[in-house]
Protein backbone atom coordinates (compact mmCIF):
# COMPACT_ATOMS: atom_id res chain seq x y z
CA UNK A 1 0.00 0.00 0.00
CA UNK A 2 2.63 2.59 1.13
CA UNK A 3 4.55 2.37 -2.10
CA UNK A 4 1.51 2.51 -4.28
CA UNK A 5 0.59 5.96 -2.57
CA UNK A 6 4.47 6.78 -3.66
CA UNK A 7 4.12 5.90 -7.09
CA UNK A 8 0.96 8.30 -6.94
CA UNK A 9 2.49 10.68 -5.31
CA UNK A 10 5.77 10.64 -7.98
CA UNK A 11 3.24 10.52 -10.56
CA UNK A 12 1.85 13.73 -9.40
CA UNK A 13 4.82 15.17 -9.14
CA UNK A 14 6.08 14.18 -12.13
CA UNK A 15 2.93 16.04 -13.50
CA UNK A 16 3.66 19.20 -12.16
CA UNK A 17 7.49 18.88 -13.34
CA UNK A 18 6.66 18.54 -16.51
CA UNK A 19 4.28 22.12 -16.68
CA UNK A 20 7.47 23.94 -15.17
CA UNK A 21 10.58 22.38 -16.16
CA UNK A 22 12.64 20.80 -19.18
CA UNK A 23 10.04 18.15 -20.52
CA UNK A 24 12.40 15.83 -22.01
CA UNK A 25 14.15 15.37 -18.94
CA UNK A 26 10.64 14.95 -17.48
CA UNK A 27 9.66 12.22 -19.54
CA UNK A 28 13.14 10.16 -18.31
CA UNK A 29 12.39 10.66 -14.54
CA UNK A 30 8.54 9.79 -15.58
CA UNK A 31 9.49 6.46 -17.16
CA UNK A 32 12.13 5.56 -14.15
CA UNK A 33 9.35 6.21 -12.04
CA UNK A 34 6.85 3.86 -13.62
CA UNK A 35 9.47 1.14 -14.22
CA UNK A 36 10.16 0.87 -9.83
CA UNK A 37 6.31 1.41 -9.77
CA UNK A 38 5.86 -1.53 -12.21
CA UNK A 39 8.99 -3.82 -10.60
CA UNK A 40 7.30 -3.81 -7.12
CA UNK A 41 4.17 -6.13 -8.24
CA UNK A 42 5.43 -9.04 -10.13
CA UNK A 43 3.90 -11.31 -12.36
CA UNK A 44 2.21 -14.37 -10.85
CA UNK A 45 1.04 -16.97 -13.38
CA UNK A 46 -1.88 -19.24 -12.12
CA UNK A 47 -0.81 -23.31 -12.71
CA UNK A 48 -3.47 -24.97 -13.05
CA UNK A 49 -3.56 -29.07 -13.56
CA UNK A 50 -6.23 -31.49 -15.19
CA UNK A 51 -5.72 -34.91 -14.29
CA UNK A 52 -7.92 -38.12 -14.66
CA UNK A 53 -6.48 -41.58 -12.69
CA UNK A 54 -7.57 -45.21 -12.48
CA UNK A 55 -6.72 -47.53 -10.11
CA UNK A 56 -7.56 -50.13 -7.64
CA UNK A 57 -9.42 -49.29 -3.95
CA UNK A 58 -9.29 -51.47 -0.77
CA UNK A 59 -13.09 -50.63 1.64
CA UNK A 60 -13.85 -52.30 5.21
CA UNK A 61 -16.52 -50.15 6.46
CA UNK A 62 -18.08 -52.43 9.45
CA UNK A 63 -21.39 -50.35 9.79
CA UNK A 64 -22.35 -51.94 6.36
CA UNK A 65 -20.51 -55.50 6.79
CA UNK A 66 -17.60 -56.93 8.25
CA UNK A 67 -15.63 -58.33 5.02
CA UNK A 68 -13.40 -56.14 2.76
CA UNK A 69 -13.67 -55.17 -0.60
CA UNK A 70 -11.67 -54.84 -3.20
CA UNK A 71 -11.96 -53.22 -6.89
CA UNK A 72 -11.70 -50.48 -9.38
CA UNK A 73 -11.07 -47.09 -8.12
CA UNK A 74 -11.46 -43.79 -10.64
CA UNK A 75 -11.31 -39.88 -10.14
CA UNK A 76 -11.35 -36.60 -11.68
CA UNK A 77 -9.20 -33.53 -10.08
CA UNK A 78 -8.12 -30.10 -10.90
CA UNK A 79 -5.30 -27.98 -8.85
CA UNK A 80 -4.47 -24.69 -9.08
CA UNK A 81 -1.23 -22.87 -7.76
CA UNK A 82 -0.27 -19.26 -7.49
CA UNK A 83 2.31 -17.37 -5.50
CA UNK A 84 0.63 -15.17 -2.79
CA UNK A 85 0.64 -11.31 -3.32
CA UNK A 86 1.71 -10.00 -0.32
CA UNK A 87 4.91 -12.63 -0.54
CA UNK A 88 5.06 -13.83 -3.73
CA UNK A 89 8.39 -15.26 -3.23
CA UNK A 90 7.99 -17.08 -0.04
CA UNK A 91 4.55 -17.77 0.11
CA UNK A 92 2.46 -20.04 -2.78
CA UNK A 93 -1.40 -20.86 -2.64
CA UNK A 94 -3.02 -24.12 -3.49
CA UNK A 95 -6.87 -24.98 -4.22
CA UNK A 96 -7.33 -29.25 -4.23
CA UNK A 97 -10.80 -30.59 -5.50
CA UNK A 98 -11.39 -33.94 -6.39
CA UNK A 99 -14.14 -36.63 -7.59
CA UNK A 100 -14.17 -40.05 -7.08
CA UNK A 101 -15.68 -43.35 -7.46
CA UNK A 102 -15.37 -47.33 -6.19
CA UNK A 103 -16.53 -50.34 -7.74
CA UNK A 104 -15.51 -53.16 -5.32
CA UNK A 105 -16.51 -57.04 -4.25
CA UNK A 106 -16.13 -58.81 -0.98
CA UNK A 107 -13.74 -61.83 -1.46
CA UNK A 108 -16.51 -64.00 -3.07
CA UNK A 109 -17.79 -61.99 -5.69
CA UNK A 110 -21.40 -61.80 -4.85
CA UNK A 111 -21.48 -58.41 -3.60
CA UNK A 112 -20.75 -55.15 -3.97
CA UNK A 113 -19.65 -52.09 -2.46
CA UNK A 114 -19.69 -48.82 -4.28
CA UNK A 115 -18.12 -45.40 -3.42
CA UNK A 116 -18.45 -42.06 -4.34
CA UNK A 117 -16.81 -39.26 -2.60
CA UNK A 118 -15.24 -35.51 -3.16
CA UNK A 119 -12.62 -33.58 -1.48
CA UNK A 120 -11.91 -29.77 -1.23
CA UNK A 121 -9.03 -28.35 -0.01
CA UNK A 122 -7.42 -24.66 0.42
CA UNK A 123 -4.27 -23.55 1.64
CA UNK A 124 -0.80 -21.79 1.62
CA UNK A 125 2.05 -23.15 1.91
CA UNK A 126 5.94 -21.37 2.54
CA UNK A 127 8.53 -22.19 0.64
CA UNK A 128 12.47 -22.53 0.51
CA UNK A 129 14.81 -22.38 -2.86
CA UNK A 130 17.33 -25.22 -2.42
CA UNK A 131 20.56 -25.55 -4.72
CA UNK A 132 20.76 -27.36 -7.71
CA UNK A 133 16.93 -27.04 -8.51
CA UNK A 134 15.37 -28.28 -5.33
CA UNK A 135 12.97 -26.30 -3.71
CA UNK A 136 10.22 -27.65 -0.67
CA UNK A 137 7.97 -25.79 1.35
CA UNK A 138 4.92 -26.79 4.27
CA UNK A 139 1.74 -24.73 5.59
CA UNK A 140 -1.84 -25.16 6.54
CA UNK A 141 -4.86 -26.13 4.81
CA UNK A 142 -8.47 -26.49 5.23
CA UNK A 143 -9.92 -29.90 3.79
CA UNK A 144 -13.88 -30.86 2.93
CA UNK A 145 -14.14 -34.14 2.59
CA UNK A 146 -17.92 -36.34 1.79
CA UNK A 147 -18.99 -39.14 0.53
CA UNK A 148 -21.32 -42.29 0.42
CA UNK A 149 -21.48 -45.96 0.53
CA UNK A 150 -23.84 -48.26 -0.88
CA UNK A 151 -23.82 -51.87 -0.71
CA UNK A 152 -26.07 -53.57 -3.21
CA UNK A 153 -27.66 -56.26 -0.60
CA UNK A 154 -30.74 -56.42 1.02
CA UNK A 155 -31.01 -55.02 4.81
CA UNK A 156 -31.96 -51.94 6.82
CA UNK A 157 -28.59 -50.29 6.38
CA UNK A 158 -27.56 -50.63 2.67
CA UNK A 159 -25.61 -46.87 2.71
CA UNK A 160 -23.23 -45.09 4.93
CA UNK A 161 -22.10 -41.47 4.91
CA UNK A 162 -18.98 -39.87 5.02
CA UNK A 163 -18.13 -35.91 6.15
CA UNK A 164 -15.16 -34.25 7.42
CA UNK A 165 -13.77 -30.91 7.62
CA UNK A 166 -10.39 -31.07 8.90
CA UNK A 167 -7.00 -28.55 9.14
CA UNK A 168 -4.41 -30.22 7.65
CA UNK A 169 -0.57 -30.06 7.24
CA UNK A 170 0.68 -29.58 4.02
CA UNK A 171 4.36 -30.27 2.36
CA UNK A 172 6.26 -30.79 -0.86
CA UNK A 173 9.62 -31.44 -1.99
CA UNK A 174 10.47 -31.16 -5.78
CA UNK A 175 13.17 -30.57 -8.41
CA UNK A 176 13.37 -28.83 -11.85
CA UNK A 177 15.67 -30.11 -13.99
CA UNK A 178 15.88 -31.89 -17.69
CA UNK A 179 15.96 -35.24 -18.98
CA UNK A 180 17.24 -36.20 -22.95
CA UNK A 181 16.76 -32.21 -23.21
CA UNK A 182 13.31 -32.49 -22.23
CA UNK A 183 12.86 -29.70 -18.90
CA UNK A 184 10.73 -31.56 -16.21
CA UNK A 185 9.33 -31.05 -12.72
CA UNK A 186 9.70 -34.12 -10.13
CA UNK A 187 7.40 -33.64 -6.96
CA UNK A 188 6.50 -35.07 -3.96
CA UNK A 189 3.81 -33.55 -1.88
CA UNK A 190 1.32 -35.02 1.11
CA UNK A 191 -1.92 -33.45 2.93
CA UNK A 192 -2.22 -34.79 6.84
CA UNK A 193 -5.22 -33.74 8.99
CA UNK A 194 -4.06 -32.90 12.49
CA UNK A 195 -7.27 -31.71 13.72
CA UNK A 196 -11.20 -31.22 12.92
CA UNK A 197 -14.64 -33.11 12.98
CA UNK A 198 -16.09 -35.88 11.80
CA UNK A 199 -19.41 -37.48 11.27
CA UNK A 200 -20.61 -41.10 12.16
CA UNK A 201 -23.26 -42.74 13.12
CA UNK A 202 -23.54 -45.28 16.17
CA UNK A 203 -23.10 -48.77 16.06
CA UNK A 204 -26.43 -50.18 14.77
CA UNK A 205 -27.47 -47.07 14.62
CA UNK A 206 -30.80 -46.46 11.76
CA UNK A 207 -30.49 -43.32 9.56
CA UNK A 208 -34.01 -43.25 9.69
CA UNK A 209 -33.41 -42.66 13.53
CA UNK A 210 -31.55 -39.64 12.54
CA UNK A 211 -33.98 -38.58 10.39
CA UNK A 212 -36.27 -38.56 13.50
CA UNK A 213 -34.18 -36.68 15.31
CA UNK A 214 -32.17 -38.79 17.01
CA UNK A 215 -28.64 -36.81 16.35
CA UNK A 216 -26.85 -37.16 19.57
CA UNK A 217 -23.56 -37.93 19.28
CA UNK A 218 -22.89 -38.05 15.60
CA UNK A 219 -19.85 -35.63 15.20
CA UNK A 220 -16.74 -36.53 16.69
CA UNK A 221 -13.50 -34.99 17.39
CA UNK A 222 -10.49 -35.89 14.68
CA UNK A 223 -7.32 -36.86 16.06
CA UNK A 224 -4.82 -39.31 14.73
CA UNK A 225 -5.85 -42.03 17.47
CA UNK A 226 -9.98 -41.63 15.43
CA UNK A 227 -9.27 -39.98 11.68
CA UNK A 228 -6.29 -41.22 10.38
CA UNK A 229 -6.16 -39.70 6.77
CA UNK A 230 -2.60 -39.48 4.34
CA UNK A 231 -2.70 -37.75 1.12
CA UNK A 232 0.24 -38.97 -0.91
CA UNK A 233 1.33 -37.45 -4.53
CA UNK A 234 4.26 -38.27 -6.81
CA UNK A 235 4.12 -36.61 -10.11
CA UNK A 236 6.40 -35.24 -12.87
CA UNK A 237 5.59 -32.61 -15.45
CA UNK A 238 7.21 -32.48 -18.38
CA UNK A 239 7.65 -29.10 -19.95
CA UNK A 240 6.65 -28.31 -23.15
CA UNK A 241 6.40 -24.28 -23.67
CA UNK A 242 3.61 -22.79 -21.53
CA UNK A 243 1.76 -26.59 -21.64
CA UNK A 244 3.19 -29.75 -19.43
CA UNK A 245 1.97 -32.98 -19.67
CA UNK A 246 1.47 -34.80 -16.15
CA UNK A 247 2.48 -38.08 -15.55
CA UNK A 248 1.83 -39.48 -11.67
CA UNK A 249 1.04 -41.49 -8.74
CA UNK A 250 -1.48 -40.83 -6.39
CA UNK A 251 -2.04 -42.95 -3.02
CA UNK A 252 -4.74 -42.26 -0.02
CA UNK A 253 -4.93 -43.85 3.12
CA UNK A 254 -8.17 -42.95 5.43
CA UNK A 255 -8.72 -44.86 8.97
CA UNK A 256 -11.57 -43.47 11.07
CA UNK A 257 -12.47 -45.54 14.46
CA UNK A 258 -15.64 -43.94 16.61
CA UNK A 259 -18.78 -45.27 18.21
CA UNK A 260 -17.48 -49.32 17.88
CA UNK A 261 -17.45 -48.58 13.81
CA UNK A 262 -14.30 -48.71 12.23
CA UNK A 263 -13.48 -48.02 8.26
CA UNK A 264 -10.68 -48.43 6.41
CA UNK A 265 -10.09 -46.60 2.59
CA UNK A 266 -6.80 -47.20 0.57
CA UNK A 267 -6.45 -46.73 -3.07
CA UNK A 268 -3.50 -46.68 -5.76
CA UNK A 269 -3.41 -44.98 -8.87
CA UNK A 270 -1.63 -43.88 -11.86
CA UNK A 271 -2.81 -40.68 -13.02
CA UNK A 272 -2.30 -38.66 -16.51
CA UNK A 273 -3.04 -34.54 -16.89
CA UNK A 274 -2.28 -31.52 -18.07
CA UNK A 275 -0.87 -27.81 -16.48
CA UNK A 276 -1.09 -25.15 -18.23
CA UNK A 277 0.39 -21.61 -17.12
CA UNK A 278 -1.75 -18.33 -17.58
CA UNK A 279 -1.96 -15.22 -15.98
CA UNK A 280 -5.23 -13.13 -15.74
CA UNK A 281 -4.70 -9.17 -16.08
CA UNK A 282 -7.19 -6.33 -15.77
CA UNK A 283 -8.23 -4.24 -18.79
CA UNK A 284 -6.00 -1.73 -19.36
CA UNK A 285 -3.23 -3.13 -16.91
CA UNK A 286 0.12 -1.95 -17.74
CA UNK A 287 1.49 -4.89 -15.72
CA UNK A 288 2.38 -6.60 -18.82
CA UNK A 289 5.63 -4.94 -18.92
CA UNK A 290 6.74 -6.21 -15.67
CA UNK A 291 10.67 -7.31 -15.66
CA UNK A 292 9.86 -10.07 -12.97
CA UNK A 293 7.51 -12.89 -13.16
CA UNK A 294 7.30 -15.35 -10.13
CA UNK A 295 6.08 -18.66 -10.72
CA UNK A 296 4.31 -21.47 -8.04
CA UNK A 297 6.88 -24.20 -8.97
Amino acid sequence: MAKKISCLINRALCIVHRALTNRALCIVHCALISASCIASEPLRPVSSTYTVEIGSAHIADTYLSPMHYSGIHAGLSYSRLQAMRFDPERWVMQLRLGASVDFTKNPAKTITLYNAGIDASWGMMRRWTLPAGFSAGIGPALDIDAGVLYIDRSGNNPASARAAVTVDASAFAQWRGSLLGIPLTARYSAMLPVGGVFFSPDYGELYYQIYLGYRSGLVHPAWWGSYFSLDNLASVDLHFGATSLRLAYHNYILSTKASNLVTRNVTHALSIGITTDWISLRPGSDAVTASRIISAY
